[in-house]
């Protein structure tokens, strides 16, 4: 009786896991070695799933067993929760940057760790963490050093993005083996904000957040490169609210890696431009933080939606990504 209770169960548990749409995640970013998956989102010590197929998917053990000291000392109140991944594979090795922050501040560090294989029954599976790449002050800089995106240009020469709220999205070119900024970090250029200008007021702060903060609802910038362009996403409106969640994601494309990239209507998305690419439903009360990818000669969009069928909590969502005849992004929202 005991061995048939235990196999319901088991069974039980996989039928839970068997659609990537039954799994919660927060921030999910990918990628592709040999013939597995690995997922890295938002939470304790940076959650890690893999799968065969992107479907079903299996728990694997955090990146830290323990958080960085670095980031404890660094982050008043951090515990241990890592926020918003990256995944890449540069310099013949894979590198993960991640955020670490307190909630509604720019109290903010991004850290990286790399490692040369993700299989963790690989003999050289072994996570090294580099500590800070760079980090955010309150009252001292009007960034926020969280939601990490490596892009290479053409040249190998690698760059990031990242940011959230406060004066928008940035991007920083880094050094040649992507451990530290090299860019002036008294002048990091605005890539995406969703105010029209420099001097746009705010609106009231939100949610108890800082006034400079509140109202610039932008963040999780992801740079695509297909074919000429270079394709800017970025979420905007509010995440982590569960059922009143309101997410969307946004997008621009330039030819040039910095920018400025140009929504659908010709608008710099620096200047408040940025073409909606899919937003919330009655399945899904908000959609956002995405990432873009190319596997097997298919592209994919990967992000999180607030499922409105159970409590607004956060679930994987992979769609395939096609492109119109302008060269834009378009995703079959039915299967939303």
């Amino acid at each position: 009786m005991k061995n048939v209770v235990s196999i319901i169960l088991f069974l039980f548990l996989v039928s839970v896991n068997i659609n990537s749409q039954s799994i919660i995640v927060h921030d999910p970013v990918m990628i592709q070695e040999n013939d597995t998956y690995y997922l890295y989102c938002t939470g304790w010590g940076i959650s890690v799933w893999s799968s065969p197929d992107m479907k079903n998917w299996t728990k694997e053990e955090p990146v830290f067993k323990d958080a960085p000291q670095w980031a404890l000392d660094a982050v008043k109140g951090f515990k241990g929760h890592i926020w918003a991944p990256d995944i890449a594979y540069f310099n013949n090795q894979y590198y993960l940057y991640y955020s670490v922050s307190a909630f509604g501040k720019n109290t903010s560090c991004i850290g990286l760790a790399t490692n040369k294989t993700l299989d963790p029954k690989d003999p050289e599976f072994k996570w090294v963490d580099h500590g800070k790449v760079i980090q955010s002050f309150p009252g001292k800089t009007n960034w926020n050093a969280i939601d990490p995106n490596l892009i290479v240009a053409e040249d190998n020469t690698p760059y990031m993005t990242f940011g959230s709220f406060w004066d928008g999205l940035k991007m920083v070119q880094l050094s040649s083996d992507a451990t530290e900024v090299i860019s002036n970090l008294d002048d990091i250029p605005t890539i995406a904000s969703r105010k029209k200008s420099s001097d746009d007021p705010n609106p009231p702060a939100v949610d108890n957040n800082p006034v400079d903060a509140g109202a610039n609802a932008i963040e999780a910038p992801f740079i695509f490169k297909k074919r000429k362009y270079y394709y800017l996403f970025a979420s905007i409106d509010y995440c982590c609210k569960g059922i009143n969640s309101t997410y969307k994601m946004i997008i621009g494309r330039s030819e040039n890696i910095k920018g400025p990239f140009i929504d659908k209507e010709g608008k710099d998305m620096a200047k408040g431009g940025g073409s909606i690419v899919l937003q919330g439903n009655e399945n899904w009360y908000g959609v956002g933080h995405n990432s873009a990818y190319t596997f097997n000669g298919k592209d994919y969009l990967v992000f999180h939606g607030y499922d409105a069928k159970d409590e607004g909590k956060p679930k994987l969502i992979i769609l395939d990504m096609q492109w119109d005849n302008e060269g834009w992004p378009v995703v079959n929202k039915e299967n939303l």
